[in-house]
């Protein structure tokens, strides 16, 4: 969260007056006056506005790395292709490999973009790295100015706006899943793409003569409508389910050759336009759905369609829900609604149909979330607020040093009853991102620690915390 100063005004009177009035009492009372308009009164995004000559300026400190890059065109939907260069990596240059379809202003104008960023940590110098945190980045030394993150791509010419776009494992072949406004979903293998932002001879012969023979692998046109919902199995590779705005969710299967089986028959319980799907990420039958009709439903894709609805969050939100998350190793999903609140869902008891817990930071309509990757306590959010805030649930407000109010938390317990702002914030919110304009999708990536990517109207941002 950003600071900003106080606003302070002060008197000058001359110097002989001054010496005649002054006394020890006073003197207190300018030191108590000096106290105060020293001190930063913390901006709570949402909560109150910038005044007239007021701006939020980005505190490095706050950032391990930090980078922009732009497409073009907006890219309102992505996905982080797995490599091989290994897990939990913290070095620079860090390469990063995503695939993002674009939504531009004409059709002839869209793309898909398969491209690669090599990026170089540069916004903190070892000296300014919080303790204890200096030692996770040895090759920092020499890193004192930003530079500017090299970017390679690959495009294919699709000639109609991308709404949603899915990436998964199929043996040593990505592909990818993309919902198009024409109202069907198309599957393509991403190997070509790929192997050209890998080495630049490679990309010059692609650009100039592979992207115009791309061609789907698989086209399903069954919806018959739009749709956003979507989602690869994490246990079943080539397992996919598509969801529409017309409320049906299809069941995709693959075959061999590169085909899939789609059961015509959908699954039916929804009254309204589905919004996501998310895979079980430990059963392989099992996922979970939320719509704009402010309902969370568990499926099981052993029964028949029309009885596969197992478990059903009614009134899940107070309106339209719009994006869930599967934890990997908790019983635990997230939701998001257009009523600007985060809720977590404990599955032993969703039967229930209450949540355990409840955050309302976003004033605006949740967009993305997503849990860690690997840390089942911490995950991401962004709203239409052009809010990105980061969360860690086993933070737990100190009850005793609340109660107290003195000793060693002392003093910033008292700046929280001095500051009403700070009170309202959840123990639980650890950081909030700003400077995006119109935030779409948030993605952890799987193998880069603690780094965040996020889409938006406004270009993408790559960035870690001094949170996570």
């Amino acid at each position: 969260m950003a600071e900003r100063e106080a606003l302070t005004w002060s008197q000058n009177p001359g110097d002989e007056l001054e010496e005649e009035m002054e006394s020890e009492e006073e003197e207190e009372e300018e030191e108590e006056m000096e106290s105060e308009e020293g001190k930063k009164k913390v901006y709570v995004p949402g909560r109150e506005a910038l005044q007239e000559g007021e701006e939020l300026v980005m505190d490095e400190r706050a950032y391990l790395l930090y980078h922009q890059a732009q497409t073009g065109s907006p890219c309102l939907s992505f996905d982080i292709l797995r490599d091989q260069l290994g897990d939990n990596r913290t070095d620079y240059p860090m390469m990063i490999f995503l695939c993002a379809g674009t939504q531009a202003e004409t059709a002839q104008a869209n793309r898909d973009l398969l491209f690669m960023m090599v990026q170089t940590h540069t916004l903190l110098s070892p000296p300014k790295l919080p303790a204890g945190v200096a030692s996770l980045f040895p090759h920092q030394a020499e890193a004192e100015h930003l530079v500017t993150p090299e970017c390679e791509g690959g495009q294919v010419d699709f000639y109609f706006n991308v709404g949603t776009l899915e990436v998964t494992q199929l043996g040593e072949t990505q592909v990818a899943a993309v919902w198009s406004e024409k109202g069907q979903v198309e599957v393509y293998d991403l190997r070509e793409q790929r192997a050209a932002v890998s080495d630049p001879q490679s990309l010059a012969i692609f650009l100039q003569e592979g992207q115009a023979k791309v061609q789907p692998l698989f086209t399903f046109a069954g919806h018959m409508t739009e749709g956003f919902a979507m989602d690869w199995s994490p246990k079943v590779p080539g397992r996919l389910a598509t969801g529409d705005c017309n409320k049906n969710i299809h069941l995709w299967n693959a075959r061999d050759g590169g085909t899939w089986h789609v059961d015509q028959r959908p699954f039916t319980g929804h009254t309204k336009s589905v919004e996501d799907i998310q895979w079980s990420p430990n059963e392989a039958t099992v996922f979970a759905s939320c719509s704009v009709d402010a309902t969370i439903r568990i499926w099981d894709i052993r029964a028949a369609p029309s009885k596969a609805c197992m478990l059903t969050a009614n009134q899940a939100h107070e309106t339209d829900v719009n994006v869930i998350s599967w934890n990997r190793t908790e019983p635990f999903l997230l939701s998001g609604g257009d009523d600007g609140i985060i809720k977590v869902w404990d599955l032993r008891l969703f039967k229930k149909g209450s949540s355990v817990a409840r955050f309302k930071q976003h004033s605006g309509p949740i967009t993305s979330l997503e849990w860690h990757p690997s840390d089942s306590s911490v995950f991401a959010a962004a709203g239409a607020d052009d809010q990105i805030t980061q969360w860690d649930l086993a933070v737990e407000r100190d009850q005793e040093n609340e109660t107290r109010g003195s000793g060693e938390d002392g003093d910033s317990q008292k700046e929280t009853d001095d500051d009403p702002a700070l009170s309202e914030i959840p123990p639980q919110l650890l950081f909030i991102h700003q400077g995006e304009q119109d935030i779409k999708e948030i993605h952890w990536h799987p193998q880069c620690t603690g780094v965040l990517i996020s889409t938006a109207l406004s270009g993408f941002n790559i960035f870690r915390t001094i949170s996570v």
